[in-house]
């Protein structure tokens, strides 16, 4: 049966439904550092090179990606399989320079080419509908962390944090191999080689390329940036009279819903865009929506009844227009510069979550323990950047087409 469910949508969920557990990252770090005896500090790059690297590979094996993408769903369950059981045996053997080897690189090799692999396959089978396409796929990523979350918690109670990694490793191995299995391009669409070899740097020198770059890259910095921070916010949270906001199993709520919205954002953006004149406007809408978000948490009284619910809507927000970035990326993208390129063109977008990955937990991490400042000083940080974002949507990013092909 060739149908777009089938050979579209279903893999991208399986694949990405895998490799999106590395949101899941928060479940797992604290313990990670109390087992090997490293500090959480230390234990957190190992998150960041996982990013960079996602968006390293995505860049360098875009060509690859684009010429088979059964072959690219293979390699992306290879690398992202061993760095999963790699991970579980240096955590017993007590090792950070293993976790950092297959957490960080090779895990981070498999994201890579494991995130680009449905994309433009979506977009072909979803033509008229290229944002709820690619909304689909990402949807997935962001369901990861709220599905096995909970699950990855009840693994590390009942047999042990090494053990976890391996059993999910195998887990996540046959879903990746059913959707590569499943995974195919429509019957009406050839695969045919560039009239001039790609040349990355025209995309660095075309400013609509470096203007989504950049709102791109501003946008993951300021959601990793509160992402990062959630529960410690939560958990610092008081009442008028200093009691506690946020009960343990509260703040446990809290973070599984602002996974629903995550994910929610990558279908409803990615989809509202498919209606608008100019995919460009959704961004323009997602940072508008969260900054205003953003001032509102930075500048209500900390004592204000209020006050939780306006945090709490405040993550639901921004973790909505994050998501909502990513799907909305790679239409954006075709309709600047058409299809025929467009997992090389992605891949290379993805370098600014690469660059994010690094800046992102770091800059609230300078904001809160490097400088002491307290939480609400990340939402002032984060509020300057949606805001230059939201300049570069609107003053650089033009309608404009540059069709490579």
């Amino acid at each position: 049966m060739e149908n777009k469910w089938l050979r579209a949508a279903l893999p991208a969920l399986l694949i990405h439904g895998s490799i999106g557990t590395v949101y899941a990252w928060s479940v797992f770090k604290q313990a990670i550092a109390d087992d090997i005896g490293a500090s959480v500090a230390n234990v957190e790059w190992a998150f960041s090179i996982a990013i960079l690297f996602l968006g390293l590979s995505a860049a360098a094996l875009g060509h690859f990606v684009e010429q088979d993408i059964k072959k690219s769903a293979i390699l992306a369950t290879i690398f992202f399989v061993a760095g999963m059981i790699g991970t579980g045996i240096s955590i017993q053997q007590k090792s950070l320079l293993g976790i950092y080897l297959f957490y960080g690189v090779v895990m981070g090799i498999g994201l890579g080419i494991g995130y680009l692999t449905p994309v433009k396959n979506l977009m072909l089978w979803f033509k008229e509908n290229k944002g709820l396409g690619t909304g689909l796929a990402v949807a997935g990523f962001g369901l990861a962390k709220m599905i096995f979350s909970p699950v990855m918690i009840e693994l590390q109670l009942r047999i042990g944090l090494w053990q976890m990694f391996v059993i999910l490793g195998g887990v996540f191995a046959v879903m990746m191999l059913t959707g590569a299995w499943l995974i195919r391009k429509p019957a009406d669409w050839q695969e045919k080689p560039l009239k001039q070899r790609f040349n990355p740097m025209v995309l660095l020198k075309n400013h609509n390329f470096m203007g989504i770059w950049l709102m791109f890259y501003l946008n993951i910095t300021a959601g990793l940036a509160i992402i990062s921070q959630e529960k410690d916010i939560l958990a610092g949270l008081r009442t008028p009279s200093g009691t506690a906001a946020f009960s343990l199993a509260a703040i446990a709520v809290v973070v599984s819903v602002e996974a629903f919205f995550n994910a929610a954002g990558r279908i409803g953006f990615a989809s509202f865009s498919d209606r608008l004149q100019d995919r460009n406007t959704i961004y323009q809408v997602i940072f508008i929506l969260s900054l205003v978000m953003a001032l509102l948490a930075f500048f209500l009284p900390d004592q204000s009844v209020v006050m939780p619910v306006v945090i709490v809507a405040t993550f639901f927000a921004i973790n909505a227009g994050y998501g909502g970035g990513f799907s909305a990326l790679p239409p954006l993208l075709a309709d600047r510069f058409g299809m025929h390129a467009i997992s090389k063109i992605h891949g290379l977008a993805l370098t600014a979550w690469a660059a994010a990955g690094l800046s992102g937990n770091q800059l609230a991490s300078l904001i809160v323990h490097g400088l002491g400042m307290p939480y609400q000083n990340v939402f002032i940080a984060i509020a300057i950047l949606y805001a230059v974002a939201l300049g570069i949507a609107t003053f650089v990013v033009k309608p404009t087409q540059t069709i490579i092909e």
